[in-house]
C-alpha cells in the first residue's frame, strides 16, 4: 500500500471530525499548547505541512512515473528521484510560509492534505487493472468523500475531482487529446478507438460528476446562493466598468501569480489597497508580463498537445492541470473574489509549477553533457528556496516585522501603512503612527478605518479640530461606521457640544445594537449634565451587554456614592466583585464606599486587597490612610500616607491629611507627655 494511503484510515476520523466541527481543532490546539499560545497551533501547521510534503513524494511519482502495480497490488515508483526533487521543491517553497506561519493557513493545508489523499485514493481504485477495466468503486466514492472534506476546508478542494477526471483520461485510460479533438470537430463516430467510451470511464466520470453536484448542492443549501459583499479595494479589477479593463487585469493578476511561483523574493501579507494599480491601456509597459504569460502557456498547450512523445503529453497536460484547475476557484472567471494576490490561495496550484519546473530539469539532464552543473543549479535553487523560508518566516514571528517587510513590497497600498501605523500606536508611539495613518489617508482617501484610528489620536493630543474633521468625514463615507459615530461623540463632548455628542452616540448604537462601549461613553455624557438616572441606565445597559466592563461598574459605584446612595452604591459594588473578582479598581470604590457607611473592618480587608494587586497607587495607600485617621488607627494611617506621598507627592488632599494628622499626633503627644 502507497505511504499516502497508510494515513487514511488513522485520520479520516479525527480530522473529519476537527473539519466538520471547527471548535474541536481549536479545542485539540488549546489542550496540545496548554492554552492559547501560538506556538502550538504553528507546530500542528508545520506538522500538517510536513505530512503533506511526505505525501508528495507518493503524488509526484504517479504524476511523473505514471501507474502501474506489481501482481501483489504494490504500487511502482518509476521516477523516484525526480518525484523526490519535486516533494522537495514544494517543501521549501517560500510561497508556502503564509499558509504555514499564519495560523488562517489552517484551511489551506486541511484543504491540500484532503485533496492529496483524494487522489491517492482515487489511483487506489485500479490497483487491481491499470486498464481500468476492473477498478473499485468503492475507492472511487472515498476519492469523492474525501474531495468533499477538502471543500469543506477550503472551495478549492472541490477542484480535485476534475482532476481525477483528468487524470483518469489521460494516464489510466491513455486518452490522446489531440486526436479526440480532431474526431470530435470531423464528427468521427469511432470515438471509441480514442477510448472515450472504454470501458467504466464514463462510468467514473459520472460518478465524480454526480458526487461533485451533490458537494455543491449540499453547500448551496449551507450557505445559500448569495455572493460575499466585496469593496473596490479588495479586487479593484472587479470593480471597473470596461470589460476590456477587468480582462486585462485579470490576466495580469494571473501573470504576478505565475511570477510569485518562479521568483519567490517579493512576498506580502496582503496586496489589496492600491497595491498594484489597475492597467488602463495597452500603452502600460505592464503588458508584456501578460504577454510572456501567455507565449510560456500557449507553448506548454502546444507540446502537451501535439508531441509525438506520449510520456511527454501526459506529464505537462497533468502540470498543466494541477497548475490551472486548483486556481479556478481564485481566477474571477466564476466569481469575483476579495482578494488580488492571496498567497496561500497558490499552495495547491504550486504542485503543477513543481511538475513542470522538475520535468524540464529532467529534460535538461538528458540532453546536457555536463550534469553535475544541473544537480549543482537543483541543489543551489533548493537552498535559496530554503533561505527564503527563513526569512520569511523570521518576519511572521511578529506584527511589527511583518508589517514592515511589506513597506518594501507594496509601498502603495493604504492597508500596510494602516498596520504599521496601528502596531506603532499599540505600543504608545503616537507620533510615528500618526505619520503612517496620514499617508494611508493619503494612498487611500476613503479609508474609513485609517480615519478613525487617526481622529482617535488627534483626539488624546488634544487635537480637537482636526479629529472632528477626520470622523466626520468617516461617518459622511460610510454612515454605518459605529465606531467612528461612538468616537466623534466623544470628540463632541470634548467641544462641550453635547447635544451632537448624544445624537452621534444614538447612531452609533442604531448601527450597533450590542455596543456597551458606546452606553458607557453616553452614560459620561449623561454624568457631566448632572442627568444621574440617565447617566446609571446608560452604563447598566454597558454592563448587560458586557458584564465584565469595569469602567461601567466603576462610574455606577462613584457617581451613586457622590449622590449619597451609599447603600444602593454598596449593592452595585458588590454585584461588580461577583463578575469580575479580580479587579482591584472596584475593590478600591467599594472600599471607599463601605468606609463611609462604617464598615471599617470589611474596608480595610478590600482596600488591602487593592494594594496587594496594585501596590504602586497612591491613591490607594492614601484613601486606607483616610479610613484609619477616621477609624482612629493614627500610627497605620501614617504609615500610609507616608507611602502615597512618596508614590505621587503632589497627591491631592493627601499632604493636607497627612499634616492634620501629624498635629493631631503631635498633641496627643504633648498631653501625654511627663
Amino acid at each position: 500500500m502507497p505511504r499516502g494511503l497508510l494515513l487514511l484510515t488513522a485520520m479520516m476520523g479525527i480530522l473529519s471530525l476537527m473539519i466538520l466541527k471547527p471548535s474541536s481543532i481549536i479545542r485539540i490546539n488549546y489542550l496540545f499548547a496548554g492554552g492559547f499560545y501560538p506556538i502550538g497551533f504553528h507546530v500542528i501547521n508545520i506538522i500538517l505541512h510536513c505530512t503533506i510534503s511526505v505525501l508528495m513524494v507518493d503524488v509526484f511519482s504517479i504524476l511523473l512515473g505514471g501507474l502501474q502495480f506489481t501482481n501483489k497490488g504494490r504500487r511502482l515508483n518509476l521516477a523516484p528521484k525526480t518525484s523526490l526533487i519535486a516533494a522537495l521543491l514544494f517543501a521549501v517553497h517560500p510561497v508556502h510560509t503564509e499558509c504555514v506561519a499564519g495560523i488562517v493557513g489552517r484551511a489551506d493545508l486541511l484543504c491540500a492534505l484532503f485533496f492529496l489523499l483524494s487522489f491517492l485514493g482515487y489511483c487506489k481504485a485500479f490497483r487491481e487493472n491499470k486498464e481500468g477495466n476492473n477498478f473499485s468503486i468503492f475507492w472511487v466514492l472515498v476519492s469523492v468523500i474525501l474531495g468533499a472534506i477538502a471543500m469543506l476546508c477550503k472551495e478549492q478542494g472541490i477542484t480535485i475531482l476534475g482532476l481525477n477526471a483528468v487524470f483518469d483520461a489521460l494516464v489510466i485510460n491513455k486518452l490522446n487529446v489531440l486526436e479526440l479533438i480532431q474526431k470530435l470537430l470531423h464528427k468521427d463516430k469511432s470515438l471509441e478507438s480514442a477510448g472515450l467510451l472504454r470501458k467504466g470511464l464514463l462510468l467514473r466520470i459520472t460518478l465524480l460528476m454526480s458526487g461533485g453536484a451533490t458537494i455543491l448542492y449540499i453547500r448551496w443549501r449551507i450557505m445559500g446562493t448569495g455572493p460575499p459583499a466585496f469593496t473596490e479595494v479588495d479586487n479593484p479589477a472587479s470593480f471597473a466598468d470596461s470589460l476590456f479593463v477587468r480582462a486585462i487585469n485579470y490576466n495580469y493578476y494571473y501573470s504576478l501569480n505565475a511570477w510569485l511561483l518562479l521568483c519567490p523574493w517579493w512576498l506580502c501579507f496582503d496586496w489589496s489597497m492600491g497595491c498594484i494599480p489597475l492597467i488602463k491601456s495597452v500603452s502600460d509597459w505592464r503588458i508584456i508580463a501578460l504577454a510572456a504569460l501567455w507565449f510560456c502557456l500557449i507553448g506548454l498547450i502546444c507540446q502537451a498537445l501535439c508531441s509525438e512523445d506520449s510520456h511527454k503529453r501526459r506529464i505537462l497536460t497533468l502540470g498543466l492541470g494541477f497548475l490551472i484547475i486548483p486556481f479556478l476557484p481564485a481566477s474571477n472567471l466564476f466569481f469575483r473574489v476579495g482578494f488580488v494576490i492571496a498567497e496561500r490561495v497558490i499552495y495547491l496550484p504550486s504542485i503543477g509549477y513543481c511538475i513542470l519546473f522538475t520535468y524540464g530539469f529532467s529534460l535538461l539532464s538528458k540532453q546536457a553533457k555536463k550534469k553535475k552543473i544541473l544537480a549543482v543549479a537543483v541543489l543551489g535553487i533548493l537552498v535559496v528556496n530554503v533561505t527564503r523560508c527563513a526569512l520569511r518566516s523570521s518576519q511572521w514571528r511578529s506584527e511589527e516585522q511583518l508589517f514592515r517587510s511589506a513597506l518594501s513590497v507594496c509601498p502603495l497600498n493604504a492597508k500596510v501603512h494602516y498596520n504599521v501605523g496601528k502596531n506603532l500606536a499599540d505600543k504608545g508611539n503616537q507620533s510615528a503612527a500618526i505619520k503612517y495613518y496620514r499617508e494611508a489617508v493619503r494612498l487611500n482617501p476613503k479609508y474609513v478605518h485609517a480615519m478613525n484610528n487617526l481622529g482617535n489620536i488627534l483626539k488624546e493630543r488634544n487635537e480637537l479640530q482636526e479629529a472632528e474633521e477626520l470622523l466626520s468625514l468617516a461617518v459622511q463615507i460610510q454612515p454605518d461606521f459605529a465606531a467612528a459615530w461612538m468616537n466623534l461623540g466623544i470628540v463632541q463632548n470634548s467641544l462641550r457640544r453635547f447635544e451632537e455628542a448624544e445624537q452621534s452616540y444614538w447612531t452609533a448604537i442604531k448601527h450597533r445594537k450590542k455596543y456597551p462601549d458606546c452606553y458607557y461613553n453616553l452614560g459620561r455624557l449623561y454624568a457631566d449634565l448632572n442627568r444621574h438616572i440617565d447617566a446609571l441606565n446608560a452604563w447598566r445597559n454597558a454592563t448587560v451587554l458586557k458584564p465584565e466592563h469595569s469602567l461601567a461598574w466603576n462610574n455606577m459605584i462613584i457617581l451613586l456614592d457622590n449622590t449619597g446612595n451609599l447603600a444602593q452604591a454598596e449593592a452595585v459594588g458588590r454585584e461588580a466583585l461577583e463578575l469580575i473578582p479580580n479587579d482591584h479598581s472596584l475593590m478600591f470604590s467599594l472600599a471607599n464606599v463601605l468606609g463611609k457607611s462604617q464598615k471599617y473592618k470589611e474596608s480595610e480587608a478590600l482596600f488591602l486587597k487593592a494594594i496587594k494587586a496594585n501596590p504602586n497607587a497612591a491613591s490607594y495607600h492614601g484613601n486606607l490612610a483616610v479610613l484609619y485617621h477616621r477609624w482612629g488607627n493614627l500610627d497605620l494611617a501614617k504609615k500610609h500616607y507616608e507611602v502615597s506621598l512618596k508614590l505621587d507627592p503632589m497627591a491631592p488632599g493627601t499632604k493636607e491629611n497627612y499634616n492634620l494628622l501629624r498635629r493631631k499626633l503631635e498633641q496627643l503627644q504633648k498631653k501625654g507627655g511627663p
